[in-house]
């Protein structure tokens, strides 16, 4: 299988395609079906694939390219906002676990040196399972999904100083006739011009990429845009990320921070869909064959000789880590959920101890089986993660919720009134102010902590937890709800909640936010009728307006903006039957689109007529 790297890619996607889906079905989600799937086919599974570390280097280019696109959705002036929790969080966690896991393997007898390495190697997270997972959750934009980004941002900055520091210990351990020449070489390195000119370089290295951004970025990206070649953007994606990545690496830090700031800087840029739509796919897949490298990698024979010592270590790592997470995210004010969710989001070890623990094997800090041992630790407790959110999601947030009853209906409200709101972003806060005016008591589901805490001063039934979970919208009394408004991002999961709701509370109506034209089909599958595709009436009154400022009447851009509007909701619902045959769809579509221009451009001409007949009354006159 070695001498053969297509039948190994094509075993590894077998088993991805055969695994993930099962996995997802069953509610354990597709970091678990990787890491299956990585077992199954790794060396203690059925040896089908045996080139691990091959495999996980490429892979690893994966984290590379998510840390980009999450940093297209960071502006720059966010960061400055987040400046307190990276200081106060990202920094204060990095030291405080290092010391806490390394105080508890002195107590057991660990030599100080290697107590310090793998106190700091352990404190750092996986940022590949911790932001896949709060991207998956959809918590990116929340103040959960905010600390796990900069305290991961602290961690890749560590990487540097953890693997200068290494020889440092190294030959502090030494007591030989070297020690003399070792500290005779550490003074040289601190004397080296180039070990204070290196500075200089990483700062005028970034000053060099901020103006590139700023003045060169947007000329290229333009010159690609308008050749018009589909491949285009995604050649100069890879190039940005792998430029940035390369940079960062040369300079000697972290290749996936280099990829981050290379998207914060151009969060700004109006071709960054563009970016991420086609680094999207490289994302998924390198990430996906992560996981699977990280399963492949686990060393099942070192579980089986030392069972005991490997599991209480991972139990230990895990809880130290949680608890230490959990305290510090306690002084920053966060709700009792989103804390214990944090601390379960960082709570493994990170893809950089491999490295770490590889370079202190080298430096003779850790030994063979001691780098064997603790390269099995943190594979296990990567693999943890997922259960430990599964049981976050099915036994914490009930219980929390336990805690916090919902309050009673006002007596003055009916109950048949009442009205259940899933996600209180943008889209949510409007219909609950509109509805909630009109005396409809509302009940809240959502999973953002601070949102939860504004709007209870308002009187709003708040209720925290996954609109998506059948036994949270019993608990809220979907069962006597007259309305169930889906309010919550993601086409896929609105979809599932609408059809858990059709088949658990059939007697519930149902309003929806709808993505697209294609996504209100699928509602309209489902049997809901009530639905408001997102962005189409702004579109249109955007429109009106731009008629308006174009020089057209007022009255005249409203009744073109009606028109337009009336032909594509017939549209909409004359196509529905057509949805599942592309080829009637569009041409469906097309004869449509031209009966639509013929009967604007006729009333273009009736108006125009009407304006030539008022001009000449007003001439005879």
């Amino acid at each position: 299988m070695a001498d053969n790297p297509l039948l190994a890619v094509l075993v590894l996607l077998v088993v991805a395609v055969a695994l993930v889906p099962v996995f997802k079905w069953l509610g354990l989600g597709t970091v678990l079906g990787y890491l299956a799937a990585g077992i199954a086919v790794g060396p203690y599974g059925f040896g089908l694939v045996s080139d691990t570390e091959a495999i996980r280097q490429v892979s690893e280019f994966g984290v590379v390219v998510m840390l980009f696109l999450i940093g297209l959705e960071v502006h720059p002036l966010e960061l400055w906002r987040l400046r307190h929790k990276i200081l106060g969080l990202g920094v204060t966690q990095m030291l405080g676990t290092a010391l806490v896991i390394g105080a508890a393997l002195l107590l057991l007898g660990t030599g100080w040196s290697a107590a310090v390495i793998i106190g700091l190697a352990l404190a750092m997270s996986s940022t590949a399972i911790a932001m896949q997972s709060v991207e998956q959750r959809s918590l990116t934009m929340t103040d959960t999904g905010r600390a796990t980004l900069v305290t991961l941002l602290v961690q890749d900055l560590a990487v540097i100083a953890i693997l200068a520091l290494i020889p440092v210990l190294a030959a502090a351990r030494r007591v030989d006739q070297n020690l003399g020449a070792d500290l005779e070489d550490a003074a040289q390195v601190v004397t080296n011009p180039y070990s204070w000119w290196i500075a200089l370089v990483i700062v005028g290295g970034f000053v060099a990429v901020t103006l590139a951004s700023r003045y060169l970025m947007p000329f290229v990206m333009r010159w690609v845009a308008r050749s018009k070649v589909p491949e285009g953007f995604t050649a100069l994606g890879l190039l940005l990320v792998i430029g940035a990545a390369f940079g960062t690496s040369a300079l000697g830090l972290s290749p996936a921070f280099g990829a981050f700031l290379a998207g914060v800087l151009l969060a700004d840029s109006e071709y960054r869909h563009e970016l991420e739509s086609n680094l999207e796919p490289f994302k998924g897949l390198l990430l996906g064959l992560f996981f699977i490298s990280v399963g492949m990698g686990i060393a099942f024979s070192v579980v089986v000789e030392q069972p005991l010592i490997v599991l209480s270590l991972v139990v230990l790592i895990v809880t130290l880590k949680i608890i230490v997470l959990y305290v510090l995210a306690t002084f920053f004010r966060m709700h009792v959920a989103d804390r214990l969710l944090l601390a379960i989001l960082l709570s493994q070890a990170g893809e950089f101890a491999f490295v770490v623990f590889e370079f202190a094997h080298s430096a003779r800090i850790l030994s063979e089986a001691e780098n064997q041992l603790w390269s099995v630790v943190v594979a296990l407790s990567m693999a943890l993660t997922p259960f430990l959110l599964l049981l976050f999601d099915r036994v914490v947030v009930p219980r929390i919720n336990a805690r916090r009853p919902l309050p009673e209906v006002p007596h003055d409200m009916s109950g048949d009134k009442d009205v259940i709101v899933l996600g209180y972003g943008r889209f949510g806060q409007i219909v609950t102010r509109l509805l909630r005016a009109q005396g409809y008591s509302m009940t809240l589901i959502d999973d953002d902590p601070a949102q939860i805490e504004l709007v209870k001063r308002f009187g709003v039934k708040v209720f925290y937890g996954d609109g998506g979970r059948l036994d949270i919208l019993r608990a809220a009394g979907a069962q006597g709800a007259e309305m169930i408004v889906i309010a919550v991002a993601g086409g896929d999961r609105i979809l599932a909640i609408a059809e858990m709701i059709r088949r658990h509370f059939p007697q519930v109506k149902i309003a929806a936010r709808a993505v697209d034209r294609g996504h209100a089909h699928e509602l309209m599958a489902l049997g809901v009728e009530t639905f408001e595709r997102e962005t189409f009436r702004a579109a249109i009154t955007l429109g009106q307006k731009a008629l308006i400022a174009l020089g057209h009447p007022p009255e005249e851009a409203h009744r073109m903006a009606r028109t337009f509007e009336e032909h594509d909701e017939r549209l909409l619902a004359e196509s529905y039957d057509l949805r599942d045959d592309r080829d009637a769809y569009i041409g469906f579509v097309r004869k449509s689109t031209e009966l639509l221009d013929g009967v604007m451009q006729a009333d273009r001409e009736a108006a125009e007529a009407r304006r030539k007949a008022d001009r000449d009354n007003r001439a005879a006159e």
